[in-house]
């Protein structure tokens, strides 16, 4: 099967370079035009998606080939681009920059030919002019499979600079698409894990999207950025969806199906500006396997949704609502209750912190034997794992694929059950299984670890 999706990579041969505000900024002129504007992140990001989304409308949704797997790369994207006029994706760092040591495993290179997808190299002209051409030449022939067929030069600092870049790309035999200049930044601030999410400055957000789609139309021929989307070639393969073999679960079965009285299992899920990472996958699935997902913020809800038989505390910034959190008493004892009743939780990262003792001296929901705190430290990287024990998420020598990203810690507790065994890039243990409780700082996305979804839900319609 075969579907076609005009289709853009923007990508950069560097962190820095200015990929967000093109690539959103491109998302935002073209819905503009009323065009339906699939947006698409490569890697495992949670933030810019966030933009992405308020850029067209639309969920952001990742495309990791590390954590979901490369056959999952094309099936997903055509889950997300479904019935869209156009979808532009993001890439991560430089170019060729995947998971260390695993070649170009998880780089914006894989997934763009993964995807068959034209290439946009955006390029940090402010301190160069006619070695942009050697730089463009050189990132255009590293791969021949990788289709780099045009470049956006940002940072241009008058008309004579673009002059002298345009001269120099000449020779390159890569097309100038655009010439964003040199201007004071857009108030985008950011703190130890990145930008600052949308849902933590929603009015700000969305002038900064505004600005950075200003930029673009005057900076960017859009018309002939469109041409170049409409010559990718049809994706080739099936459409991912949260059914069937994609998810782990046998076509025509539902795991909650039986002798339920009150209905589908209700799963809460914690959102709010204090906890904003999660994949739109994540939500689908669970409806999929028939659960009815509420969401609620722990920063302003004082009691969990109606029949919680499940919650899905996913990551996000606690550390810096920890005063706010600790004030929600009501809430914290729903949490702890619920988990002494022996309902499922899943919490990653910003929910592992949230259900400890305490969180840098304020009190948490006190559901785990360990305090947690902020670090000078940054962890950082994809990892291997397998669940030391059955859990809500998954049987015992399960293996997934995850990411950690934090900038805190938590003591360990003697004698507590780790969730995880991570087995690359270094062995060691971590997180909490206990009860029905699942908490740690592993990231995974559950597309990639089919029949994560369907468990939880079947563990909530048992322990109800």
């Amino acid at each position: 099967m075969s579907t076609r999706i005009p289709r853009l990579v923007i990508a950069a041969p560097a962190s820095g370079s200015g990929k967000t505000t093109v690539a959103t900024g491109l998302m935002r002129a073209f819905a503009d035009a009323g065009l339906a504007v699939s947006p698409h992140k490569v890697g495992p990001d949670y933030i810019d998606p966030g933009y992405h989304s308020l850029a067209t409308g639309r969920p952001g949704r990742n495309l990791d080939s590390f954590l979901c797997g490369p056959e999952r790369i094309a099936p997903l994207f055509l889950h997300g681009a479904a019935g869209c006029d156009l979808a532009v994706v993001e890439g991560a760092m430089g170019l060729y920059d995947g998971a260390a040591g695993q070649g170009e495993l998880a780089s914006t290179a894989h997934v763009a030919k993964l995807l068959r997808a034209p290439v946009v190299l955006v390029v940090d002209a402010s301190s160069q002019s006619r070695s942009v051409a050697a730089l463009v030449h050189g990132f255009a022939s590293w791969d021949p499979e990788v289709r780099v067929a045009g470049v956006i030069l940002n940072k241009v600092g008058s008309d004579r600079h673009e002059a002298l870049l345009r001269e120099a790309l000449d020779e390159s035999g890569v097309e100038v698409l655009g010439a964003v200049r040199r201007a004071a930044p857009v108030h985008t601030p950011s703190r130890h894990l990145g930008l600052v999410p949308v849902a933590e400055r929603q009015a700000e957000a969305v002038d900064a999207v505004a600005e950075f789609a200003a930029r673009v139309r005057e900076g960017c021929d859009l018309e002939r950025l469109l041409a170049l989307a409409h010559s990718a070639p049809p994706v080739e393969g099936p459409e991912w969806e949260p059914t069937g073999s994609w998810a782990g679960v046998p076509q025509g079965h539902n795991p909650t199906t039986g002798p339920h009285p009150n209905g589908a299992p209700v799963i809460a899920v914690a959102g709010g500006p204090a906890f904003t990472f999660s994949y739109a996958e994540h939500t689908e699935l669970l409806r999929a396997a028939g659960a009815e997902v509420v969401t609620f913020d722990p920063l302003r809800d004082e009691a969990l949704p109606e029949r919680t038989a499940g919650l899905v505390i996913g990551g996000g910034f606690p550390e810096m609502y920890a005063p706010e959190l600790s004030a929600n008493e009501p809430l914290r004892e729903a949490v702890a209750a619920l988990a002494a009743g022996g309902a499922p939780i899943a919490a990653e990262c910003a929910g592992l912190l949230y259900l400890s003792r305490t969180l840098d001296g304020k009190p948490m929901c006190g559901v785990l034997p360990t305090d947690a705190r902020m670090s000078e430290r940054l962890t950082l990287g994809y990892r291997e794992a397998v669940a030391i024990a059955d859990n809500p998420l998954a049987a015992a020598g399960t293996r997934v694929r995850g990411h950690e990203f934090h900038r805190t810690v938590t003591d360990p507790a003697a004698g507590a059950v780790p969730a995880w065994g991570i087995t690359h890039p270094a062995r060691r243990v971590e997180g909490f299984a206990q009860g029905g409780v699942h908490a740690s700082y592993l990231h995974v996305h559950w597309a990639g670890a089919p029949g994560t979804a369907a468990r939880f839900v079947a563990a909530a319609a048992a322990a109800r």
